[in-house]
């Protein structure tokens, strides 16, 4: 097996944890193979080590100039899922993207978003794939010293800002989240706001391309009046499937044309802490793409 196909999951896994979303992911192992076609493999000593400075280096650029567009992006920008999970979608890979699953979540890619490009990089390259600071250095181009000065300045921004989820009991997520898909649809905002903490937060991205709040929601009235009055408004014909994406729980929203989004519900000691939807097509392309690959959707219920 050539040593790109070999690697192509790890190589994904760096590059979608570093940008975000997986069509970038996929543009960046395209420009890597390419330039892999073209160097003189007698000269690569190590091909695992030249590959993944390769898809490091073109992530890292990547995601610089993406800061700029996300500058004009409408509305919030959320990164773009994947859905991952036990049988069918085990088949789907690549298997590396999801092989340490509290590294891909749909959290801590969105905290992901306040490092700088070099500590992203270092944070990713210790942390999700166990490179030493030695490796991370020639990966990134610079000192050892400073390899590690980036991923510790990168531990202390994530710590400081990581959510107050418990962590997920998927009998426990199921349920309450089927109550507060039940309250909103009837629109019991009294029973809505039950289920919400106090400071509950919601975000949706759509891009502009459909109709959704552009900016962040907070606090248990605002999130349950907007949640009941959305649901009511496009509810008719959209049915919530229960999924995972990003190695958690997440509901899928499918209507008469397919997947219209991925909803991410955070749950902490209060309640609902976060819901966030992702609404743009474009960002829905490679969850479609997974699903058109095993004929349609499958029984997403755990």
């Amino acid at each position: 097996m050539d040593d790109f196909e070999r690697l192509r999951g790890r190589l994904f896994g760096i590059a979608y944890r570093m940008t975000g979303t997986a069509t970038d992911a996929e543009e960046i192992l395209q420009d890597a193979w390419l330039r892999w076609q073209d160097v003189d493999r007698s000269s690569v000593r190590d091909p695992d080590a030249y590959l993944a400075k390769t898809v490091t280096n073109l992530s890292i650029r990547q995601l610089t100039s993406a800061r700029a567009r996300r500058e004009t992006y409408v509305g919030q920008w959320l990164p773009e899922p994947v859905l991952t999970g036990r049988t069918e979608f085990d088949a789907l890979g690549p298997l590396d993207v999801v092989a340490e699953r509290e590294s891909v979540s749909f959290a801590l890619l969105l905290l992901l978003e306040r490092l700088t490009p070099a500590e992203r990089a270092a944070y990713v390259l210790h942390e999700a794939f166990a490179y030493g600071y030695r490796e991370v250095a020639e990966l990134i181009g610079t000192s050892e010293a400073n390899a590690r000065q980036l991923a510790s300045r990168a531990g202390k921004k994530l710590a400081a800002d990581k959510p107050r989820e418990q962590p997920v009991d998927r009998a426990g997520w199921r349920k309450l989240v089927e109550r507060f898909i039940a309250a909103a649809r009837l629109g019991e905002i009294e029973e809505l706001e039950k289920l919400l903490a106090a400071d509950v937060v919601s975000r949706a991205d759509s891009g502009g391309k459909v109709s959704a709040a552009r900016n962040v929601l907070t606090g248990r009235d605002r999130v349950a009046r907007y949640l009941a009055g959305a649901l009511q408004r496009f509810g008719g014909g959209i049915e919530a499937r229960l999924g995972e994406a990003n190695g958690g729980p997440a509901l899928i929203a499918v209507g008469p044309d397919g997947v219209v989004a991925i909803c991410f519900v955070g749950i902490g000691p209060d309640g609902v802490t976060n819901v966030q939807f992702v609404m743009n097509p474009e960002k829905l392309a490679f969850a479609v793409g997974q699903l058109s690959r095993i004929g349609g959707l499958p029984d997403l219920s755990w």
